[in-house]
């Protein structure tokens, strides 16, 4: 499978016909229908829009960056009458009557959308195993996850399927499962893409994020999608940089922080000898490496499941049988609500808006809910202060390799676990992205990166020294 640069470059000069790269992209979908990866697809849609940009290119046009390009997008984007589920047995049947900003720039771009992926239902899962469809397996070791809950996308990706997919991030859902699958997940500055058309899982901390074959494609994605957006008034009007041609730009000079917290016991040994390695990739190619502390990482998990939970309890209030979701036979009012919310979510949905409910009540909004706030402010305090002595963060992004399918699922926390890195991100509005950085028991690790807000450009860059270094990691056949 050719890049995404490399394919576009291609179909805008004519060497390369968009309605083959799509073909291709479909057949490559049937050879993997085992990792349960897509939810929905429909080809004659994508072979169309793939025989617009080829007539666009034969009269002359620039069809745009990424012109012929396959993609495939999470299932909780809306776009005009396809299936939007968001891996959910309660929207099941919907049709999204709008598309979501981020696919219309993907598409106005030039790219084609083959397929819509599995995911963890709402969003709300480390594994994918919470789909109401499924599991997904992991293109590595289809025995294991592919993380989550953008594992679908992630599945597709690393299985050479498309080189760009949409995932979106709540506490981690783009980093982990391309650290799992070996594949780079890029998570923006909160903001800096529009979330319009994304179904809401915790607003405040929600991302629009791609997952990419390379850095080059995962900025790529990035620098079309950005931008500000009148229907998104959270969305931030900065200037949107030229992210592809950082990636080659280097790190001379650039001040790179080793969290130590992040690097205890808690992780595979292998994990951290990877990220050390990383972190020397990095200095030989001029980077200064120190240790940091941010003591406050310890208070990112438990904050996290507070504040997430509390803003899904209220995004997900409306589907109830009336507003979104079928009805279900019932006597009242109040039994429609409980048939179709008991009925038609999954355990772990549940499971989150019962606690964050409970966390919003009164008897425990001061003793949960307050002091989740005070957390992330101190998070926040505390970052802002290692990024006046650092200009970016190095840490793994998951503390071990995929785990095994249902070897978690009994355990609720120990799979929250698996977020411990990535949740600061979100958290604080800062931009992440998590690089392959090497294979451990034959199975690949990922190496994490944090800027400022803003400074995703700054983020490839290092990336792109680290990916040089390593190579694109390619799953067994």
């Amino acid at each position: 499978m050719k890049s995404a640069q490399a394919t576009a470059r291609e179909v805008r000069a004519g060497t390369l016909s968009a309605v083959g790269t799509v073909q291709a992209a479909l057949s490559r979908l049937d050879g993997v229908s085992h990792l349960n990866a897509t939810l929905h697809r429909d080809d004659a849609s994508a072979l169309e829009a793939a025989a617009s940009v080829d007539r666009a290119v034969a009269a002359g046009a620039d069809p745009g960056p990424l012109a012929g390009v396959p993609v495939a997008l999470k299932d909780n984007y809306c776009d005009t009458g396809a299936p939007c589920s968001c891996g959910s047995r309660i929207l099941e049947g919907y049709a999204a009557p709008y598309t979501a900003t981020a696919v219309q720039r993907l598409r106005d771009a030039g790219a084609i959308v083959v397929a819509r992926t599995n995911m963890d239902e709402f969003a709300m899962g480390s594994s994918n195993e919470n789909s109401a469809y499924g599991p997904v397996s992991n293109p590595w070791d289809t025995d294991r996850v592919p993380g989550g809950s953008s594992g679908g996308s992630a599945a597709l990706v690393a299985a050479g399927v498309v080189p760009i997919a949409l995932g979106s991030s709540t506490g981690g859902s783009v980093r982990q499962p391309a650290s799992f699958t070996g594949v780079v997940g890029l998570k923006p500055t909160y903001g800096r893409i529009s979330r319009h058309g994304l179904v809401a899982y915790a607003s405040s901390l929600d991302v629009v994020a791609p997952l990419g074959r390379s850095v080059e494609d995962a900025a790529l994605a990035l620098s079309v999608m950005a931008g500000v957006d009148p229907l998104d008034a959270t969305c931030l009007d900065a200037a949107v940089e030229d992210y592809p041609a950082a990636v080659d730009r280097g790190v001379d000079g650039l001040r790179v922080g080793l969290l130590t917290e992040a690097l205890g016991e808690g992780n595979q040994a292998e994990t951290t000898a990877l990220v050390r390695e990383g972190a020397l990739h990095l200095q030989e190619a001029g980077a200064e490496i120190s240790e940091v502390s941010l003591p406050a990482l310890s208070h990112a998990i438990p904050c996290y499941y507070v504040l997430a939970p509390a803003e899904a309890s209220s995004n997900l209030a409306r589907f109830d049988g009336i507003r979104y979701g079928p009805r279900e036979p019932a006597e009242d009012l109040a039994s429609l609500y409980k048939n179709v919310r008991t009925g038609r979510f999954g355990p772990e949905v549940k499971r989150r808006i019962l606690m964050g409910t409970f966390c919003l009540s009164a008897g425990y909004h001061d003793a949960y809910y307050n002091q989740a706030l005070a957390a992330q402010a101190l998070l926040k305090k505390q970052l802002a202060a290692l990024f006046r002595q650092v200009d970016l963060l190095l840490l793994p992004t998951a503390p071990s390799t995929a785990f095994r399918k249902g070897e978690l699922v009994e355990d609720p926390l120990a799979m929250y676990l698996s977020d411990i890195y990535t949740v600061t991100a979100n958290l604080t509005g800062t931009p992440g992205i998590s690089v392959p950085c090497g294979l451990a028991r034959g199975l690949p690790v990922g190496l994490q990166l944090m800027a400022p807000p803003l400074e995703e450009a700054r983020l490839v860059a290092a990336a792109g020294v680290v990916e040089q270094a390593v190579g694109l990691l390619t799953p067994p056949d």
